[in-house]
């Protein structure tokens, strides 16, 4: 890690082809399809229920983690997941499935606007009424919300009511429109409409930190369990850093992978307009990188913080912590300028790290775990059955280290090509990565695209973790209907036993 510059203490340091292995044959890893009400025996013997604090960035990609001491701590302090997933590289429908448990398919969200995204497709489809925080609030559980919510929701809204709205379920909603810049925005606190301005106190991740500090002092007092959900928009652009971070890392570069500046082998069509990366957009990578850095070191403080509060509330034993992510983020990789949306692991693949009760402290585990899980793992842990129509499964059972038998074998991720608009903060040009609509599937060795004009890639991850050998071509016709078959299966897919009986491969 390259030098930082001293900083006041905040709480840091302590706190192929090979087909037949994975996407084309039995899957031999221990999983199972957990029932879904009631495994996690809340909490343990002589404890009331859980408590749940869930930190979500926003663009973090998994090349960001060695410089936040807090979330390495609690790495060891808990259980990684090597392979997980989201349905969809892009916010909006990323968020949704957190949100709901269900696949873009399932909530109509694909993009981030327009007749299939945003806020607006959100509530139309009635997915607010979906969410795990109704749920849980209607379970005994104190909910809160804090951040960023979904693309196009402004803090004014009202959706048709005579003030600002707060959607059903949250006890407590603090939640930005335009937070991107980290200053000068609104927030929506109860559905009453506050402004912020440049001072550094009004740095939004701080006043999140703070809020969720308030939070947890007043549920631990009320001795009433709470979930906390906390939504950052860093390190999305412009990646604002705190005032106390701006001069951190002065001379970062971005990793340089195998991947960088190279193009995959037999490339799809989409990707035929790159050049090699000039020395300019190199230094410009390194400059956007160094920022991204920065921006998450106020993220990785509010955890230490965060940490502090509920062990000096003498709750932390009762509470479980969730890290990740709604998408990561590629800057450089197979030539392609800084963006997001593509099915290569750079932006699908984000880290998640859950600490609690009876979560074995240093843990790794490789069963593949979707964004869509997190809803019903929140309610397993909290004694709930979720909802038959959710389609992700709680990941309670693996948390607490039994063995699990018949898990999913196929992470599923859906990408509609956005529409371009001007106001949309992901909007891509195509030397950033705006590929095609496509679907894809992604096991722990392997993942197959099929793109909406005819293309396909295969990239087997256990002899080419960088995905640069694009072995499409060279599968069998037996083989390429197999995936297409679970493929398929999967996008039709609703509930969790469905969608776990279609993940697996030749099934």
């Amino acid at each position: 890690m390259q030098g930082r510059r001293h900083r006041r203490p905040v709480l840091r340091a302590a706190v192929g082809v090979g087909l037949a292995a994975s996407l084309l044959g039995a899957c031999s890893n221990s999983a199972d399809t957990p029932t879904q009400g009631g495994t996690a025996a809340a909490g343990g013997a002589g404890r009331g229920k859980p408590n749940i604090v869930f930190v979500l960035t926003d663009d973090l990609a998994t090349n960001l983690i060695p410089y936040m001491p807090n979330v390495r701590q609690l790495q060891r302090d808990g259980m990684s997941f090597s392979n997980y997933y989201v349905s969809d590289s892009l916010c909006c429908p990323s968020r949704s499935s957190i949100l709901t448990g269900q696949f873009p398919h399932n909530t109509g969200v694909f993009t981030n606007n327009g007749s299939d995204g945003g806020y607006q497709a959100f509530n139309r489809k009635g997915d607010e009424h979906k969410c795990y925080g109704p749920a849980m609030q209607k379970a005994g559980y104190r909910t809160g919300f804090m951040g960023k919510y979904l693309n196009g929701y402004e803090p004014a809204d009202t959706n048709g009511t005579d003030k600002p709205y707060v959607p059903p379920g949250w006890d407590e909603w603090d939640t930005a429109g335009n937070g991107y810049p980290e200053f000068d925005y609104d927030l929506n606190e109860n559905g009453k409409v506050v402004s912020y301005g440049h001072d550094p106190e009004d740095y939004l991740t701080d006043v999140v930190s703070r809020k969720a500090t308030s939070f947890i002092d007043s549920a631990a007092a009320a001795k009433k369990p709470f979930v906390l959900e906390l939504a950052t928009f860093a390190p999305h652009g412009p990646s604002t850093p705190a005032p106390r971070d701006a001069a951190a890392y002065p001379d970062l570069k971005a990793p340089r992978t195998a991947a960088f500046d190279t193009p995959p082998s037999s490339r799809p069509k989409w990707q035929d307009p790159l050049k090699p990366l000039s020395d300019r957009e190199k230094r410009s990578i390194d400059q956007k990188f160094a920022k991204r850095v920065r921006s998450v070191q106020a993220v990785d403080d509010m955890i230490g913080h965060l940490r502090a509060e509920l062990k000096a509330q003498g709750i932390a034993d009762n509470t479980y912590i969730v890290f990740s992510s709604d998408n990561g983020f590629h800057m450089g990789e197979h030539r392609l300028r800084p963006g997001k949306q593509t099915a290569y692991d750079s932006d699908i693949r984000v880290p998640l790290v859950v600490t609690g009760p009876r979560v074995t402290p240093g843990g790794t585990t490789s069963q593949p775990a979707e964004n869509i899980d997190l809803g019903p793992t929140f309610q397993d842990l909290a004694g709930l059955t979720p909802a038959a129509t959710t389609d992700g499964l709680s990941l309670a059972r693996i948390l607490h280290g039994e063995r699990v038998d018949d898990w999913r074998q196929a992470a599923l991720i859906e990408h509609h090509r956005p529409g371009s608009r001007k106001d949309d903060p992901d909007a891509a040009p195509a030397n950033s990565g705006n590929p095609p609509t496509y679907e894809a599937i992604r096991t722990p060795d392997a993942l197959w695209v099929e793109y909406a004009d005819g293309e396909r890639e295969y990239y087997d991850v256990r002899t080419d973790p960088y995905e640069l050998h694009n072995r499409a071509s060279a599968l069998s016709q037996n083989q390429r209907d197999r995936l297409h078959a679970t493929l398929t299966a999967l996008q039709q897919c609703h509930g969790s036993q469905a969608c776990a009986k279609a993940s697996r491969i030749g099934r």
